[in-house]
């Protein structure tokens, strides 16, 4: 996505394709913060909002620590067994008994006035005490807890340890409720297993959302019974002319279940009417001429677009969208409806008043980037800001509407735009991106007449015209996607760099216990 016309003209440049290692750069900028010692207490990420550390307590997991959950925490406590085995070697035990000497309690508490996410962890020398509202805030509380333990907690093999905890007590709540992360199956194909290690990889840091691309020129990502040829022909390539490939019914519904196992909701996205080049390709018949173009592997943007004026491309529409909706149990369907350079205005505002009504019948809420806002979408429709301005029109009409507004601009979040000029994956149409300029922003002022109660929340976009691999999503994705996370978790009076920093570079080591690839920014003083 980008700022009206420039895209399609800057991203003819021709792709980084990478061989090797990915090598940060040197050069130490003046942004470097300096290295700190600070207790696990103080390393958290996204920052809590409170946390009283106890410096005479800690606790110890041991050979006969157990776990006590019931009821809904149940599933949560075999989540945490899960995390704590590989790497410690302890069978922990979860069950609904008195907890004893030694134990991790989780415990729905409805009194805890912290929201359905938030969370109170409590560490003594002689339990972990885990409370929230709901098992997503258990699940949150899980996370700090295992950033609490030492970084070879992430380890997928065993280590000696020791692992402990330090002493005292967490209160925390998410700013925002909607905090994302997009990940484009569309240019490349990622496998399930692909992306289920991308939504483990998100949810550690809070994550709540999934927001999958899974349409575009280059590739037709899920399949549709009623249009077969749509992932059978249209996902058959991908960018620079691999064999792409697309998810069967049983393969999303997969990767939908992994995700709320994570306390993450899919979002699916289906662009139209531009970013169609797959479909057109697949179905003569979506095209005005009734001529199929040939399939698509370049990176250019904004010249395909189904036929507006046809009957045929809603039945088609319509089609996809209640396909997509019976196996997406999730609030939100994603319309696209960016960069569509070759539909008129009237073309563009017709069909997406025709689309709205469709996605309202099969259940689902409507979001769009945000050029869709100038067909006048209604209600609790969102719009998602990928532009490179704090300003723009569009947005201050639909808050007067009603409509919430969700934060990506491509020139703070975009997680695939290059670190520096010297970064071997990425594109540069929206700038470089450094950690500082990631973290750099606040989501609740900085569009413009947006004020923070329309803003629904925040999310981090990685698009993959030059990412083959779970290697390359990662490296693009590690370090900034911890810094978006924090804007949208923690409140703004701990957003501050020099804090963010140092806590960042105690979780190099965490993300190398995890096989975790990133980019070690000169800005970073990376813990060794």
């Amino acid at each position: 996505m980008t700022s009206g016309p420039t895209r399609p003209t800057v991203r003819r440049t021709a792709l980084a394709v990478v061989a090797g290692a990915l090598v940060a750069g040197t050069a130490v900028p003046a942004t470097s913060a300096p290295a700190v010692e600070n207790s696990a207490m103080d390393n958290i990420i996204p920052a809590p909002e409170s946390v009283h550390p106890d410096p005479a307590t800690t606790f110890e997991l041991s050979e006969q620590t157990s776990i006590r959950a019931s009821g809904d925490a149940a599933e949560v406590g075999e989540y945490l067994a899960g995390v704590l085995l590989p790497s410690t070697g302890f069978p922990v035990p979860v069950n609904g008994d008195e907890l004893g000497t030694g134990g991790i309690s989780l415990e729905l508490d409805d009194g805890a006035g912290l929201g359905p996410a938030g969370y109170r962890l409590q560490v003594t020398g002689e339990t972990v005490d885990l409370r929230a509202a709901s098992a997503e805030g258990l699940f949150n509380g899980v996370q700090t807890l295992r950033q609490l333990l030492p970084a070879a907690i992430e380890s997928p093999t065993r280590q000696p340890g020791p692992w402990t905890v330090p002493g005292g007590e967490i209160v925390d709540q998410p700013r925002f409720e909607h905090r994302a992360a997009m990940l484009d199956v569309a240019r490349h194909f990622f496998t399930v297993d692909q992306v289920k290690r991308y939504v483990d990889q998100i949810a550690r840091y809070k994550m709540n959302r999934l927001h999958l691309h899974l349409t575009d020129d280059q590739g037709w990502r899920i399949q549709i019974d009623s249009w077969p040829k749509l992932a059978e022909y249209g996902g058959s390539t991908e960018v620079g002319g691999g064999p792409g490939g697309h998810y069967t019914k049983q393969d999303y519904t997969e990767i939908v279940e992994y995700a709320a196992s994570r306390h993450i909701t899919v979002i699916p996205e289906i662009d139209m009417p531009g970013h169609t080049n797959a479909a057109l390709a697949s179905y003569a018949e979506l095209n005005c001429d009734g001529v199929a173009p040939p399939l698509y592997t370049g990176i250019e943007v904004g010249f395909s677009s189904l036929c507006v004026e046809k009957d045929v491309t809603y039945r088609f529409v319509e089609d996809v969208i209640r396909e997509l909706a019976e196996i997406t149990p999730g609030p939100y369907l994603h319309i696209g409806g960016d960069e569509a350079d070759s539909t008129t205005d009237e073309d563009y505002k017709a069909f997406v008043s025709r689309v709205l009504p469709m996605v309202e019948k099969y259940g689902k809420t409507a979001v769009g980037w945000h050029e869709y806002g100038k067909a006048g979408p209604q209600g609790e429709s969102v719009l998602q800001y990928w532009g490179t301005t704090d300003s723009d029109p569009l947005l201050n009409e639909a808050v007067a509407r009603g409509n919430k507004i969700l934060v990506s601009p491509a020139n703070k979040s975009y997680l695939d735009m290059k670190y520096d000029e010297n970064t071997p994956l990425g594109l540069q149409w929206a700038g470089f991106i450094e950690v500082a300029d990631a973290y750099g922003w606040d989501p609740g002022s900085y569009l413009q007449g947006v004020p923070e109660e329309s803003v629904l929340g925040v999310e981090a976009p990685l698009w993959s015209e030059t990412l083959e691999n779970s290697d390359h999503i990662e490296f693009m994705a590690f370090p900034r996607l911890p810094a978006i996370a924090e804007l949208a978790w923690s409140p703004k009076g701990t957003h501050d760099w020099n804090s963010f920093a140092q806590r960042l570079s105690t979780h190099g080591p965490r993300l190398e216990a995890a096989t975790t690839n990133y980019y070690k920014s000169p800005q970073i003083p990376w813990t060794t």
